[in-house]
This record gives structure tokens, sequence and C-alpha cells, in this order.
């Protein structure tokens, strides 16, 4: 039962972001199909892409058609889908033929972009959701593995002027935007001292070789912008690392350690770790939002040819689709986040139970 309340749930969750989205983005300035038709356009011509994309249909119908086309199990003329576009579009089952419509089994459809023309939507999520992944891991593994250990390490040597330091680089690390952060970052290291660092102030994970052949893979263009998206919930985690450990210190099982003799290592690892993690993982899991945010701006300035990038530039070509479609691809990845986050907190808290 409780399975089956979190996907319904997901779903809900879904549904009312996607329709936000649509409405939304429905009412953006300029017109798609001018746009796409560029100084080419005529009166045909904008006929027959309003048409095509169903630009001439009522808002109601448009959003009706546009979740037919993102549900996995969804309904089509035997011919022709609502738009009047072919089935052929996207690999489908078909389930069974109710009159005139069919009903298939499909991934959702993201449908294609109106400033690439036959690249479907997917397409470029999928060329450009992996290193936004890539990027934001790393920036993960930043803020977890610094955060932790400044955390330990200002709660053993509490309110000495090394925790004093760290509480003073974690309240600016939290209130940096992410965009000037991104920026100094990259003047700093990428610029001023690049002939000590070689890092670049731009690169993405993939350039061209020095014949400008084939791609190659270069990961010191990772280095900065996982730095700088690492910032803010590094400064986080150490924050609630010290406080939770201080908080632990003087319970009970923890003075029962201590007067077993047991070392201040040996009681942080063994016996306060586990219940100290409780508010971190909480934490990180609502930061990631913040941090798939923060990675628009972060991926733009340094170059990145993510997912954050692609949204501002579909955002300068009114590529609607592909806006759409990046939006409710992050949205996805929280809400699935969000629930692991909810299991691994009960397991982490015995006396946290799950609704059931």
């Amino acid at each position: 039962m409780n399975f089956l309340n979190r996907i319904t749930s997901i779903f809900i969750t879904l549904w009312g972001v996607a329709t936000v989205v649509f409405f939304l983005f429905s009412v953006l300035p300029g017109d798609p199909a001018r746009m796409m038709l560029g100084q080419n356009e005529n009166q045909e011509e904008l006929q027959l892409i309003q048409q095509k994309y169903g630009f001439d249909q009522p808002i109601f119908i448009q959003y009706i058609n546009y979740l037919n086309d993102l549900s996995p199990i969804s309904a089509h003329p035997l011919q022709h889908d609502f738009n009047g576009l072919s089935t052929q579009q996207y690999t489908y089952i078909s389930l069974l033929n109710i009159g005139e419509r069919s009903v298939v089994l499909k991934w959702p459809y993201l449908r294609e972009s109106y400033h690439r023309s036959g690249i479907k939507v997917s397409q470029v999520i999928g060329n450009t959701l992996p290193n936004t992944a890539i990027l934001a891991i790393a920036a993960l593994l930043i803020a977890i593995s610094f955060g932790l250990l400044f955390g330990i390490l200002s709660a053993i040597y509490a309110n000495s002027t090394f925790d004093r330091v760290i509480q003073l680089v974690s309240t600016l690390g939290m209130s940096l935007p992410s965009f000037f952060s991104a920026i100094l970052v990259a003047w700093i290291f990428g610029f001023l001292l690049h002939q000590y660092t070689s890092l670049d102030m731009t690169g993405s994970l993939y350039a061209l070789d020095d014949m400008g052949e084939s791609y190659r893979i270069v990961w010191k263009n990772l280095i900065l912008p996982a730095f700088v998206l690492g910032i803010r919930p590094l400064a986080v985690v150490s924050q609630l690392m010290r406080n939770a450990l201080l908080d632990e210190w003087n319970r009970g099982y923890v003075k029962t350690a201590r007067a077993k003799g047991l070392s201040t290592a040996t009681i942080i690892w063994k016996h306060m770790l586990k219940n100290a993690l409780n508010p971190v993982i909480t934490a990180l899991s609502g930061w990631f939002a913040s941090m798939l945010a923060g990675a628009v701006f972060v991926e733009y300035i340094f170059g990145w040819n993510g997912i954050g990038k692609e949204i501002v530039n579909a955002l300068n070509f009114l590529d609607i689709p592909v806006l759409m479609g990046s939006v409710l691809t992050v949205s996805f990845l929280f809400i699935i986040i969000n629930q692991v986050v909810d299991l691994l907190y009960a397991y982490l808290d015995p006396k946290v139970q799950l609704n059931k």
C-alpha cells in the first residue's frame, strides 16, 4: 500500500508540474512559428507550421495534446495523433483499438525542438543531461567529503580559532550567489592564476583534439564548475555536521563510551556519525533543487554543455519544447531523489516510520 501511495504521489506531482510548466510557457511573448521560419516567413508556410505543431488550436486542446504525448499510455487516431503527426515519430506498442483510436504504450514523448528542425527533445536532453549529472555528482562529492571533514574537525575543536574560521568561511559560502561565485572563481583561477593552475575560464567535458577530428575528455574543465556548484552545500553540510555532533556529544551513550576509555575518533566514527548524518542527508536532498538551479548559471558562465546551458539557449531561441522537457526532466529527478532520501533517512533513523 505504501508503494502504491508513493507511485500515485509521484504521478500527481508530475501532472501538477506539467500543468504549471505548460501554461507558464504558453504565455511567453513571441511567436514560435515565426521564429522557426525566420526571414523566410510567408503566410502559407506560417499556417502550415501552426497546423503542424497545433498552434492554431485552442489552448485547452493544446494542453490535452501535451498530456497525451507525455503519458506512457496514450490514445491516438489509428492513422494520426491529435496534432496531425504520424505516430511513427516515436516507438510504441499498440495495446488495443477503441473505435477509430488506438491505445498505445510508449515512453513519454517530449516532442521536437523548434530551433533544430527534426531533432527530438529527448535527444537534446540525452546529450546534455549526462554532463550535468557528472557535474552535480562531482559537486556533491566535494560538498560531502570536505563538508563532513570540516564539520567533524569544527566539533572536535569547538570554539577554537580553527572553528571560528570554518564558521566564517561557511557563512560566506552560503551567502554568495552561484553566478557571482562562478564569475569570481573563473576570473581568479582561470585567468589571473592560469599559468599556475593550467585551468581555463570556460570549457566543457568534451573538446576537439588538436587535429579537430574527434572529441576527447578534458577532466580539468570539471574542477572549477564543480567547486563553485559545491560551495554552498559544502557550507551547509559543515554547519549541520558540527551542530549535530555537538548535540550528540552530551547524550548518554557517548558518555558511556567515553567512560569505557574509547578514543574520540572511535566514538565519532562508530557511534555518533550515523545519528549525526540524518540532518545532513535531509539538507542535501533539499539543496539538490538549488544545485540544479545554480547549475544553469554555472554551466552558462563556464561554457559547460549541460542541461542548464541548454535551458538558457532554449530561452534565447524561444524553443518551448526544450524548455518544457528540461524542466520536467529536472522535476522528475528531484521527485525521485526525494523518495530515495526518505527511504535512506528511515534506514539511518529506525525511529522514523514511513507512511504505510
